[in-house]
């Protein structure tokens, strides 16, 4: 499974590129446009008029767990939150000389990718070592669109089975067996064989943390 990145596009400086530890499960694009409708008397149905489109959004939440590797898991987060920083060097946009946040693109594949600014993050931190320092966290991140790309280029499906519609993704703690994660996800442990035959596990006793899995509906 290719893994997603966000990087900074072509022409900002420094080049930075930040993969993803886990493909995020879902995401959501937003759209709208601005229409006004006038007060005019004598009807309960004015005539609406289009005043301007806005930028589209994106919006995802991102798995990160160095549990494994006994890794900090900060340094994958402040390289994400590093993106927000402004460059006091950086022009255009109608910034002037104050500088700005680099423009960014998340991409998954070479199916789609998405220019944009980050408007917002928030950290979540879930697990930590004894000495302290965290090895999973969440982070909710959004995008704000910053260049116009091709539609269909910017909708199209990452080409993984994680994608599909109605799939879900479970990530393997320490501990989790596969009867447990089909209790969990469908009230049924016997559904595991489900779940290894979704995921073509030859070896569904044998789950490593960290490892990914699709989780179907039931048929």
């Amino acid at each position: 499974m290719e893994k997603a990145i966000i990087k900074t596009v072509q022409g900002e400086s420094p080049a930075v590129t930040v993969p993803c530890l886990f493909n995020p499960n879902e995401y959501t694009f937003r759209k709208s446009n601005d229409w006004n409708a006038p007060k005019t008397v004598g009807t309960d149905l004015p005539d609406i008029q289009f005043t301007g489109g806005n930028s589209a959004t994106l919006a995802m939440q991102l798995f990160l767990d160095t549990s494994v590797t006994g890794g900090d898991v900060r340094d994958t987060v402040n390289k994400i939150h590093n993106l927000m920083k402004i460059n006091p060097n950086a022009t255009g946009h109608g910034t002037a000389t104050q500088g700005r946040p680099p423009f960014v693109e998340f991409q998954w594949g070479q199916t789609w990718s998405f220019k944009a600014v980050i408007t917002s993050l928030t950290e979540r931190y879930t697990l930590f070592r004894e000495d302290g320092v965290p090895v999973r966290a969440t982070l909710d991140i959004s995008f704000l669109q910053g260049e116009r790309t091709d539609e269909a280029e910017t909708r199209a499906q990452n080409p993984t089975t994680v994608g599909r519609h109605g799939y879900r993704q479970w990530v393997v703690s320490e501990g989790d067996t596969i009867d447990w994660i089909a209790f969990s996800e469908y009230g049924d442990a016997t559904k595991w064989r489900y779940i290894a035959d979704v995921n073509n596990l030859d070896e569904p006793d044998r789950l490593k943390p960290g490892q990914a899995l699709a989780i179907a509906p039931l048929p």
